[in-house]
């Protein structure tokens, strides 16, 4: 019961400072600040420099700017096109036809990026206006996209997954590889949903594509090679243990400016756009943590995380119906916030609820980052949906019923999970890899 005070304050604060569209990292270290004023005798000032500094100069997190920065010169290339021209002669004869362009291309570019967000804008500036040209269902075409560009925040180099292996201390690396496979998994449900509609639908009536020999296809597949040998370098570092996440961003970074060089695309206005861009939102992520760092220490004093594990474990539940309630929290709280806001805002009283259940470090942050995914594409927060009526100025609406399909996959794929978790925890456990 003395816990409800704590708690409702933290709240009250957080909801006061986040209403008022105070920035959340800002909002963050203004929750923290109220709680150790009130809660502890320690001096607020030298706590807050001390755990701010040690939050920013973590060596893991060098590789989130970096792989933002590899993100932003390949946005600026022509790699949506060659991507368009590569995989639509093999998707065209799939059912459903060029929408699995959409899927696949997404699948390919968060190989690259990390970013949902960059991800969503590269394909489908491309991808949109060829569909509508062949008259694909306008709904599928949206729904396709905001589902599978959320793919940005599992595959590997994953924005998400960095910011949890930081918040938690666990490897990059590991956390990377545990993305694989359950990422591949749920583009092939997403693909799968794609080919049943085509079947189904009444109103699936897109023009037909000139046959190509498999000659054509195999020279058009040339346009894939860049993107392709930049995966490589990236994941494959990593796989063999040559590079660390942080030395693999690094190699990202210097393949970007050679494809985007070689395509002609790279010049000083593309280059310094690209350096700031990464630098706007490697800011901005760097605030949140720091705001999420000190937050943690300030709950910390005052018990309260440890309070709501021993509530939670009171309660006996199992494990399943333990993530059960987690998935509901997140899926609610993806409503009001971005997914990395999300995982650091919760982690400090998560994380010891789930390591009392015992469950693994490595699957609970593909289970969040799934989540998480959710709450790209459910309104009124979610980013896709802002993104997506931007490029096709259709009504908020629309877009989010468009996008409930693929919303209804993820949370199938969570069940998933949790009957199969070797999909998450197999690659990691036989990996070859250097300390993040």
């Amino acid at each position: 019961m003395e816990q409800l005070i704590p708690i409702a304050l933290f709240l009250f604060v957080l909801f006061l400072l986040l209403g008022s569209g105070v920035w959340v990292g800002l909002a963050l270290l203004g929750v923290a600040f109220v709680g150790m004023e009130l809660f502890t005798s320690r001096p607020t000032g030298d706590a807050m420099i001390t755990v701010i500094w040690r939050s920013a100069s973590s060596w893991t997190l060098t590789a989130l700017p970096l792989f933002i920065w590899m993100g932003e010169i390949l946005y600026r290339t022509r790699l949506s096109e060659d991507m368009f021209r590569g995989l639509s002669p093999w998707m065209a004869r799939l059912p459903g036809g060029l929408v699995h362009t959409n899927i696949v291309g997404c699948t390919v570019f968060a190989a690259v990026s990390g970013s949902s967000a960059a991800t969503l804008t590269t394909v489908g500036k491309m991808s949109i206006p060829e569909l509508r040209k062949r008259q694909y269902p306008e709904r599928m075409v949206i729904g396709t996209l905001a589902g599978a560009a959320t793919l940005g925040l599992m595959i590997p180099p994953s924005l998400t997954l960095i910011v949890y292996g930081v918040t938690i201390n666990e490897s990059i690396t590991k956390l990377f590889f545990a993305g694989i496979l359950p990422g591949l998994v749920l583009a092939l449900m997403f693909m799968t949903y794609v080919a049943i509609y085509s079947k189904v639908s009444s109103n699936w009536n897109p023009a037909p594509e000139p046959k190509m020999s498999f000659f054509e296809k195999v020279q058009n597949s040339r346009f894939l090679i860049p993107v392709m040998l930049l995966i490589i370098v990236v994941i494959g570092s990593m796989y063999l243990g040559f590079a660390t996440a942080t030395e693999a961003a690094a190699f990202g970074v210097i393949g970007a400016l050679a494809l985007a060089a070689g395509q002609g695309s790279l010049n000083w206005g593309t280059f310094t756009e690209s350096l700031m861009g990464a630098v706007r939102t490697s800011a901005m992520i760097a605030l949140i943590l720091a705001g999420a760092a000190f937050l943690s220490l300030s709950m910390g004093f005052t018990g309260l995380p440890r309070g709501l594990a021993d509530l939670i474990a009171s309660f006996e539940l199992s494990r399943f119906e333990l993530l059960m309630v987690l998935l509901v929290f997140y899926i609610i709280l993806g409503c009001f916030l971005d997914g990395i806001s999300s995982v650091v805002l919760t982690m400090a009283v998560v994380e010891p609820m789930i390591r009392e259940a015992g469950i693994d470090l490595i699957w609970f942050g593909i289970f969040i980052v799934v989540v998480v995914e959710m709450a790209q594409i459910t309104p009124p927060i979610g980013f896709n949906l802002f993104v997506l009526q931007g490029m096709t100025e259709h009504q908020m609406g629309f877009i989010a019923r468009a996008a409930i399909p693929m919303f209804l996959i993820m949370v199938l794929m969570v069940f998933v999970l949790i009957a199969f978790p070797d999909l998450a925890t197999w690659l990691p456990e036989n990996i070859r890899s250097r300390p993040s």
